[in-house]
């Protein structure tokens, strides 16, 4: 009898150990996955999640979203830090089961798995196509009235928008208890709202969005400006005004407001790309051949006080790409490259445009116009110009889906926070009224773009309040705040300069390009 008790006693002590031994060396080599020095297998990553009673409720909410963010997977995973392609990332029913994702290194390969990264020369070709892009016409127009200083600031807003990018993208970065860097927000709101916290956590999100919004339908509005005015000046002699080619331009429009992505859009921006440098070169080459006539005695050191504020808009609008950077060094593969190739987008923006501006400046001097292809014979004039409309035409689909986006998560989708219903039905269909309010939009822009048919200082005035603010101001301002205390004096020195200088800029260029526009509807001015 007793030889029979030690023997079972001795077999629930040897299992109790066996089981013990098991899961410490599961735990352990679930940590060591973790940490990247060896891929844990789906048996000991399952055993590592069974040993871990606290890991129970964390491993329920993992079956539909696996990571909500950097943040909540650190304190539920005891602290442990997320590698990059973590967070947000939803099943959609073509990974594995929910059974075999179990430990943080599974959910690591398939982060990686459901969204493709882009490169470092993919992302700089997003980058370049936002800053050198159709407004590039006007930069000729601000050195009318800026001289060598309309140079000179193109090169200082190359310089600071290049600096203001990297500061926004360091603000979505923490250091967490070992002192590495983890990705703790996702976009422009977010760190606006964080920002704001903890009296007004929401107010830095909504100001982004009402500037975000202001800028993505002002630019919408240029589009429909910049195509009316182009065709009434290729077409001079046809009865057409500009505001009757902006109508024709917004009938052409008005299938955008049945958008649901933009696939059908994206294939057609190479081809407008394209098309943009072929007709930058075709008017740099009419310029050098007219070398012989330039005017350089043209070009000088003082300013036109009253209208230099709005060349500075121009200036600043045709580098606004802040907006979506986040997002951009969110899907690289290598977010460490992106502080190079913001240094040679912006240094090949810099040098492309000066060149552009000064070129076309000494060509036609005093009479330059605030379109530069409207200088242009009218032989070639006609054909650039209608591939300038064709551009435009096929790039306005790209801001006004993101307003719409903007708006409807705002007021529409804001997780049952949102002011309206929802204008989704089932299955993703919009609903009549939803399209109607699209519909509207676009005449919107259409409305503003025939009572204000003024280009330059329409870009002027968009620069100077939701460009600066958003390329200057805001970046600046929130690099102090979050990174206050981690600073070197010399950072806190160049955020301080450019939030007096763009808060100077912006509202002496805000004032005087509404004072232009008072004064051109005051005379009468088409254009």
């Amino acid at each position: 009898m007793a030889h029979l008790i030690r023997h079972k006693l001795g077999n629930k002590l040897t299992n109790a150990a066996n089981t013990v031994s098991n899961k410490s060396q599961a735990k352990v080599s679930g940590v060591f996955a973790r940490l990247g020095f060896q891929a844990a297998t789906d048996e000991e990553g399952l055993g590592f999640a069974d040993c871990d009673d606290l890991d129970y409720d964390y491993r329920q909410g993992m079956q539909m979203d696996i990571m909500q963010g950097d943040e909540e997977g650190g304190e539920m995973d005891g602290g442990d830090e997320l590698t990059e392609g973590d967070s947000h990332y939803q099943r959609d029913g073509t990974g594995p089961s929910s059974s075999s994702i179990k430990s943080t290194g599974a959910c690591n390969e398939l982060a990686s798995e459901v969204k493709p990264k882009i490169t470092s020369w993919e992302a700089g070709w997003n980058v370049t196509n936002a800053i050198q892009g159709m407004f590039v016409l006007g930069l000729p127009y601000a050195i009318l009235h800026g001289g060598y200083l309309g140079l000179f600031l193109i090169i200082f807003a190359a310089v600071v928008c290049c600096y203001t990018g990297k500061i926004l993208i360091a603000c979505l970065y923490e250091e967490n208890e070992d002192g590495i860097l983890v990705r703790v927000r996702d976009s422009y709101v977010d760190i606006a709202n964080a920002c704001c916290q903890p009296r007004f956590p929401s107010l830095g999100g909504h100001i982004v969005n009402v500037a975000q919004i202001i800028e993505l339908v002002m630019t919408c509005i240029l589009y429909v400006v910049v195509s009316g005015n182009l065709m009434v000046n290729s077409f001079p002699n046809l009865p057409v005004s500009q505001k009757a080619w902006s109508v024709v331009a917004t009938a052409a429009l008005l299938p955008c407001a049945f958008l649901k992505s933009l696939k059908a859009v994206s294939k057609f921006s190479l081809l407008c790309t394209i098309a943009h440098f072929v007709i930058n070169i075709l008017v740099i080459a009419y310029c050098l051949s007219r070398a012989r006539d330039w005017a350089w005695d043209k070009v000088k050191f003082y300013i036109d006080v009253k209208k230099f504020p709005i060349s500075i808009g121009i200036i600043v609008f045709s580098y606004t790409s802040q907006i979506f950077l986040p997002s951009l060094e969110g899907n690289m593969q290598r977010p460490s490259e992106f502080h190079c190739m913001m240094d040679w987008t912006h240094i090949g923006a810099c040098v492309l445009k000066g060149l552009f501006a000064l070129v076309a400046y000494l060509t036609w001097a005093d009479a330059t116009k605030e379109v530069i292809t409207d200088n242009l014979p009218s032989t070639i004039r006609a054909v650039v110009n209608l591939f300038l409309v064709a551009k435009a035409l096929l790039s306005y689909p790209l801001p006004f889906f993101a307003a719409v986006e903007v708006l409807e998560k705002s007021f529409f989708q804001d997780g049952g926070r949102a002011i309206f219903p929802d204008c989704y039905g089932p299955g993703g269909r919009i609903k009549s009224w939803g399209l109607g309010l699209r519909c509207l939009l676009v005449v919107f822009t259409l409305i503003m773009a025939i009572f204000v048919p003024h280009f330059a200082l329409l870009m002027g005035l968009t620069g100077s309040l939701t460009g600066a603010g958003l390329c200057f101001l805001l970046p600046a301002l929130f690099h102090l705040k979050l990174m206050w205390r981690k600073l070197l004096w010399h950072h806190v020195f160049f955020d301080v300069a450019i939030f007096v200088i763009g808060g100077i800029c912006s509202i002496s260029g805000g004032i005087h390009s509404v004072e232009g526009l008072i004064e051109a509807f005051k005379y009468g001015v088409e254009e």
